[in-house]
């Protein structure tokens, strides 16, 4: 019996390395060394209800991983221990595809060098995705991945305290869902740092957006299964510095976004956008723009391509933006150049391409509905210009922010189930 009893702390110590250790409930576990073989197994034995916990250490995939069980949670030990890596991935056109109906967390891991997304969710209610990791090593890349963090129709999202850096458009996306909120991540070297795409109701809040193409997006686009996105507060955010160069492939629509972009507004409804610090942009810290300039090839009869009810507030900008770059950074230097004879050319804190809706307009005797205008006001000494897009008449571009000193009603929070 003596002999046995020095074993005892070492299988108590060896039981500590199970990755199922602590965790409630059924548990498949996968640890250090296993095989791409074992660790697409456990997504597959995993029951609707049951965690998928991995220990630390680097699991090499070559293959994409699939999962479609419900109320799943897969875990890891940390973001730097727990590594999935695809840097020899084969097959596949994502690192993680979710497609469960209900419910998915995963948090404490990392994915690194997918072939394509990430972790992309399609069609599953109640999201939760938290201190993950998602990453192209070599750095702003256009041969890296699209996205990052990818739930697209989707609603009840959370993404809390993920890092994000390298995706070719956009490091944390959210599109065509409903009910979302994106706080506490820190996205950098991506083409869009946080996007917000055709979807209603998000709360943006709390993160720092730098070294990316372009720190936050609002975007609404043309021939989506969801349209006309609204409802999207984004308040809180360090948005600095995000002069990265455009690495987007050819094609993509985020390829427009100038370098040096703070936050871009495109065709985006009831926007509040406060409390946030945006500075050193060399583009625009924040740009609106209807799709009118993008493009004029919209086919989709119930699309709203003008921006409306946007309300900007109570925001801090600083730093001069004077190198806008890009199709929308030559709209910036057309319009300038109308008003000044000549460079360089210092863009204002917001810029809005002035579009306006001729049908809106018609419908209220040449005038937006209040609860339909773009606000700006209390944001310190922040100038503004109305570029008055396409400038195809006497219309001169404006400096003036009194025309659009208004307030709209402050938009509802976000409360997930």
């Amino acid at each position: 019996m003596r002999r046995l009893a020095w074993l005892l702390p070492l299988l108590a110590a060896c039981g500590t390395d199970d990755p199922c250790s602590g965790v409630t409930g059924t548990c498949v576990g996968v640890p250090e060394g296993s095989s791409a073989e074992a660790v697409q197994q456990a997504l597959l034995d995993v029951k609707s209800g049951g965690t998928v916990a991995f220990g630390a250490g680097t699991f090499s995939l070559k293959t994409g991983l699939s999962l479609d069980v419900d109320d799943v949670t897969i875990l890891g030990a940390g973001m730097d221990s727990t590594i999935l890596s695809f840097a020899n991935q084969t097959d596949g056109a994502q690192g993680l595809y979710v497609t469960a109906l209900h419910g998915f967390t995963m948090h404490d891991i990392a994915v690194e060098d997918t072939k394509g997304d990430g972790v992309k969710l399609l069609g599953t209610a109640k999201v939760r995705i938290s201190k993950t990791r998602v990453e192209w090593t070599k750095g702003a890349n256009e041969t890296n991945g699209s996205y990052g963090i990818y739930p697209v129709q989707c609603s009840d999202v959370l993404l809390d305290a993920n890092v994000v850096k390298g995706a070719s458009d956009s490091g944390v996306y959210v599109g065509q869902s409903d009910m979302i909120e994106v706080k506490n991540n820190h996205v950098e070297l991506n083409v869009a740092g946080i996007e917000i795409e055709n979807s209603t109701h998000a709360d943006v809040h709390d993160n720092t957006a730098t070294n990316n193409t372009g720190g936050i997006l609002v975007f609404n686009l043309p021939g989506l299964e969801v349209e006309n996105g609204a409802i999207t507060r984004v308040f809180h955010n360090e948005i600095f510095e995000n002069n990265q160069e455009n690495f987007a492939p050819a094609g993509n629509i985020v390829g427009l976004v100038p370098a040096g972009t703070g936050m871009a507004i495109l065709a985006a409804h009831q926007v509040e956008i406060f409390d946030n610090n945006i500075h050193d942009h060399l583009s625009v810290n924040l740009g609106i723009i209807s799709y009118e300039p993008v493009g004029n090839d919209i086919t989709d009869a119930s699309y709203d391509e003008f921006p409306t009810a946007l309300y900007i507030h109570d925001n801090t900008f600083t730093g001069t933006s004077d190198m806008p770059t890009g199709q929308l950074g030559a709209l910036l230097i057309s319009a300038l150049g109308e008003v000044q004879s000549s460079g360089p050319y210092i863009v204002p804190d917001v810029a809005w391409d002035g579009v306006l809706d001729p049908a809106r307009l018609a419908a209220n005797g040449g005038a937006y509905l209040a609860t339909d205008r773009i606000c700006i006001q209390g944001n310190g000494d922040a100038d503004f210009i109305d570029l008055a897009w396409p400038l195809a008449d006497a219309t001169k571009p404006s400096f003036d922010v009194s025309a659009v000193a208004c307030t709209l009603a402050a938009l509802p929070s976000v409360v997930l189930q």
